[in-house]
This record gives structure tokens, sequence and C-alpha cells, in this order.
């Protein structure tokens, strides 16, 4: 992998994941016949799911439980499982400009993890952190689309990531660096992640450990939301 800085599948036991999702933000409008797409059990590949939602013309999505990181909460396979579906959907709908309302928690002496996922839709309410309030607003403040994420070319792959403040870019042309990716896009063990490519990731902050599960940040985006220049 080189890198520049400028100035699969669900497993059979997992969690369905329920959200609510809306096409508009107007209460009023809403409340209108046809506006409400009501809930949604996403018991499929969170990828395949918001982009029904996106299709239906789901404008929000309200994400009912709160996703747990802080300390012990994912040390049960399966919680670690339902906070990663809980993290793709939440990103993959940031990737889709979709409105997502989440609460997060963190452990208390945590100063990072917010950091990580600040290129995410800021969450409703942030708990946990002695800092929680202050990392909030500076999550919202600083919060714009396109702030991490990766992109496919011909024979190479390419991440961009701006949440440190500058452009970090990062070229990958290596096939088991491809294989990696799309092994950590939905959660896998670190054992099934080929070590060298989930070395240089978690070195450059672009993987995050939920329990035994190594999870990739970056949002892969299907079309710009900004133009040209500014990516």
């Amino acid at each position: 992998m080189t890198s520049a800085v400028h100035p699969p599948s669900t497993p059979a036991d997992d969690v369905p994941l329920t959200v609510t999702a809306w096409r508009d933000y107007d209460p009023d409008a809403c409340a209108l016949p046809g506006m409400a797409l009501g809930s949604h059990r996403i018991s499929g590949p969170v990828d395949e799911e918001t982009d029904r939602l996106w299709g239906l013309g789901a404008r929000r999505v309200v994400v009912p439980r709160t996703v747990d990181l802080s300390p012990a909460a994912n040390s049960a396979p399966a919680a670690a499982r339902r906070t990663v579906r809980s993290l793709c959907l939440v990103r993959d709908l940031t990737a889709r400009a979709v409105l997502v309302e989440w609460r997060l928690r963190i452990g208390s002496g945590d100063d990072g993890t917010w950091k990580l996922l600040s290129h995410l839709q800021p969450p409703q309410r942030l708990e946990g952190s002695d800092r929680a309030e202050e990392q909030l607003l500076a999550w919202r403040s600083s919060h714009y689309l396109c702030k991490c994420l990766w992109r496919q070319g011909p024979g190479f792959l390419q991440i961009r990531d701006r949440r440190w403040g500058d452009l970090r870019r990062f070229t990958c042309d290596e096939p088991h660096y491809h294989d990696a990716i799309a092994r950590l896009d939905h959660g896998a063990p670190a054992t099934d992640v080929p070590p060298d490519a989930l070395a240089d990731f978690t070195e450059e902050h672009l993987v995050l450990r939920v329990g035994d599960l190594a999870w990739w940040l970056p949002y892969r985006v299907k079309r710009w939301i900004q133009e040209a220049m500014a990516i």
C-alpha cells in the first residue's frame, strides 16, 4: 500500500436490526398518507438494505438501539456483531446522504473514538466519556460528507481521509489488500485478515476494533456528493 499526505455476507447467527425510516424531515409531512416508510427489519447484508431504503426514498432513519463501544460491552461475539451491524448502517447511510438519528456510548476515558468516527453522521447523543459534550460539539462542528471514503478504480483502490484536518491518501494495488477490505467491510475476526494489510490499515486508523472483530471505517462512494475539485 502506498500513501501520501497533503497539507461479505452476514453470519447466520447475527441479530437482525430494526430501523424506522421517513421520506422527509418535516413531522407534518411525515404524517401525510404514504410519507412514512415505517419500521424495517434489516436481516440481510446491510449495504443491500441501505440501497433498498435509499431507493424507497428514505431521507431520515432512526436506529433505536444505542451503539455501545464501551469496554466489555462487546466481549460476547453476538454483541460485537450487533454493534458492527449498527455501525455499518450508520456508515452506509452517511455515504448516501441520508440523515441518521443514532446514539453512541463510549468509555469514560475514551478521547479518540469520536475522532475515528467523525466522518459519520454525528450521533444525537454521545454517552460515557467524561468529555462527551465537548466531543459531540466538535464532531458536529467539523462533520461534512466525503470526509473519509474509498473508491475502486481499474486495478487499484484508493482511500481519501480528511478526519485529521489534512488530506491523507492511500493507494492499494495489491490484490490481498482488496481482499482484506472486502472482509473488513462488514467486520471480520482479525485472524481472517491478511496480517500485513491489517497492520497497515490499523496504523493509518482505517479500522476499528469491536470485541474480536475488526471493522472497516471508510465508506465507499457510488457517486460524488461534492463537486470534483473539492474531492
